[in-house]
Parts: structure tokens; C-alpha cells; sequence
């Protein structure tokens, strides 16, 4: 195959020497039924459904939509993917370790597993050509049925090398061992406050919204939603998928994220709101969080191009520059 884009030699993924090119490595394989994951997001559907509505009470629904707010907010926006996969802006190791655990419950996998999942799709989807389950290319109902409770199996698949700060961590490692186990401790405390109501509205309803928003906002994503740039060569193209931009915390901007993953803001034109970068901000004041990354900080990227008309100038709520972009354009570490 050709040479790989500037953007992926520095890339946690690497071909290994034995496959011959890159897009073999990550386009041969079969999605197998991953019992674990099934069942555990089966488990925690089954009492959300059941549980929650033998169990109705509206302090459980007030707990539900509080806590999932902040685990998605706190934890999978602001901790695991801004911070601990892109590392997009810098904070003391107490704040990182608590916004990682609040990822945790989300109920996804532990911080280790998702470096690696999203590492692999994010490669795969940059390159000319990868295996359907990592594009999303499916149907909606088989998509469903391949994200929630499959996994994909590579013939020969690539090497994932996750630097030291988080592989050799100890309470990530931790985390990664234990991570189902997280909720424990919540359900517990929930039972005791609030008895089953806050259990299955707490914990179950919290992890079946987590884990299928998850997937729901992914496949959309991926397959259905405005565009302001194209990764030329890339087989697959982020998407913004308007109107859920408070519920996504601002991950719904998934075509600014392929243009520029390094950035720690996603919602960079007019009228894209992002709360995740909200709190960034607030934290940034509290001087709390410092070095947040923008889409001007990183470096070039040929294979970027902009599609539609950028917004006039850069302001601070909108930090893409024109001239810049259509010179030359921009690039995430």
C-alpha cells in the first residue's frame, strides 16, 4: 500500500513486520459473540427495564439523569477521551485520576481497554479501507448487535503501544481490572439511601443510557450528519450530528474531532455548543486545568480539507482561522 499519512506514524497503533500492509491488519477478521460484555449489558438493561418500573420512583429518575449527566460529562467527554486518550490539556494527577473514574462509570470498559478500542478504530477509520465493524458500515439493527455484544477478531491485528503514563499506572491498571466491580460501591450506597429505586435507576439505567448512547451516537456519527472537513484517503468520515449536543456533552461534533483530534474544544464553529469544553474552561479559570490544546496549536495535515466556508476570523469562541485553513491545513498530534 502507500505510505502512511503523516498524522498515523506517531500513532499508538503499528503495523507489525510479519503483515504485509496495514490495511490487511485491520480489514481481516470475524465478529464472534463476546459473552462478558453481553451479558453484562444485558444484565443491567434487564433491571433498568424491570427493576425501574417495578421500582418507579421519581428521586430514582432525579438520580438517574444526575448521575448519568456527570459520568458522561466528568468522566467519558472531559476524562477518558479528551484527557486520557488525547491528552488535550494538562491538570494535576488527582483531578485526571477522578475524571478517569468517573469514566469508568459509564460502564464501557476500563481506561486501558478503551485507549486500545478507540485507538483501533480511530487507525482503521483513517486508513483507505478497514473491516465493517470498525467503520460502522452496517445496518443500524446489526450494528447494534455487533457493538453491544460482539467483538472483532483480526486475522493478524496491529500492534496498540500505550505509553507508560497510563499502561504502567497503577490505578489504571487497577481500574482495568476492576472496572465492573466500580458500581458496586454506588449500588450499595444507593440501596442504603434510597433502597431498589435508586439501584436500578442509579446503576442499571445509568450504565444501559451510557453504554447504548454510546453506540446510538457512534453509528449516527459515522453514517448520518453534516460536515466541515474531509480526511482525503480516510475510508471513513466523522459526521456532526446536530440537536444533541447536551446530551452527547459535545462528542456529537465528530467531524471537527476526525479534523482535529488533538483539540481539547469540538464544538468549534457558531452555534455548536460543547459542554465538556464549558467545564474545561470554568476549570481553566479555577486554574484547575491549563495548556488546553485548540485546532491552531497542532501541527499541519495534508490530507485535511475544508468543504464548507469557515466562520470569518478566529475569535476565542471560534478558533479556526480562516486563511490559515485554506492555506494549509491543520493537523492533531
Amino acid at each position: 500500500m502507500t505510505a502512511l499519512p503523516a498524522s498515523l506514524q506517531s500513532h499508538r497503533v503499528r503495523q507489525r513486520a510479519e503483515t504485509r500492509d496495514s490495511i490487511r491488519s485491520v480489514s481481516e477478521g470475524r465478529v464472534t459473540w463476546e459473552p462478558i460484555r453481553s451479558l453484562w449489558l444485558t444484565s443491567m438493561a434487564l433491571g433498568a427495564v424491570v427493576g425501574g418500573i417495578a421500582c418507579f420512583s421519581w428521586s430514582g429518575v432525579a438520580l438517574f439523569v444526575t448521575s448519568t449527566a456527570l459520568a458522561l460529562l466528568l468522566g467519558h467527554s472531559v476524562g477518558m477521551h479528551r484527557k486520557l486518550i488525547h491528552d488535550s490539556f494538562a491538570c494535576p494527577k488527582w483531578l485526571e485520576y477522578l475524571l478517569v473514574y468517573c469514566g469508568v462509570q459509564v460502564g464501557l470498559a476500563g481506561p486501558i481497554g478503551l485507549v486500545r478500542t478507540h485507538d483501533l478504530r480511530d487507525y482503521a477509520q483513517r486508513l483507505p479501507h478497514c473491516h465493517d465493524y470498525l467503520a460502522h458500515r452496517r445496518g443500524f439493527l446489526l450494528d447494534a448487535w455487533w457493538q453491544l455484544h460482539c467483538e472483532l477478531r483480526l486475522r493478524a491485528p496491529p500492534r496498540i503501544e500505550i505509553e507508560s503514563r497510563i499502561a504502567d499506572d497503577g490505578f489504571y491498571r487497577f481500574l482495568q481490572r476492576t472496572w465492573m466491580l466500580q458500581h458496586l460501591p454506588w449500588a450499595l450506597a444507593f440501596f442504603a439511601i434510597g433502597g431498589w429505586s435508586w439501584v436500578f435507576w442509579g446503576v442499571c439505567a445509568r450504565v444501559t443510557a451510557g453504554v447504548f448512547g454510546h453506540w446510538l451516537i457512534g453509528y449516527f456519527a459515522h453514517n448520518h450528519g453534516g460536515m466541515h472537513h474531509e480526511v482525503r484517503g480516510a475510508n471513513v468520515q466523522g459526521r456532526n450530528v446536530r440537536f444533541v449536543s447536551l446530551l452527547t456533552m459535545g462528542e456529537c461534533w465528530h467531524n471537527n474531532h476526525h479534523a482535529f483530534p488533538g483539540s481539547s474544544k469540538l464544538g468549534l464553529y457558531p452555534g455548536e455548543w460543547d459542554p465538556g469544553w464549558w467545564f474545561l474552561r470554568g476549570c481553566e479559570r479555577l486554574g484547575l486545568v491549563r495548556e488546553l490544546r485548540l485546532p491552531e496549536h497542532l501541527p499541519a495535515r495534508e490530507e485535511l480539507h475544508c468543504i464548507d466556508t469557515p466562520p470569518p476570523r478566529a475569535t476565542a469562541a471560534t478558533p479556526l482561522a480562516d486563511a490559515r485553513l485554506r492555506a494549509k491545513p491543520m493537523h492533531s498530534a
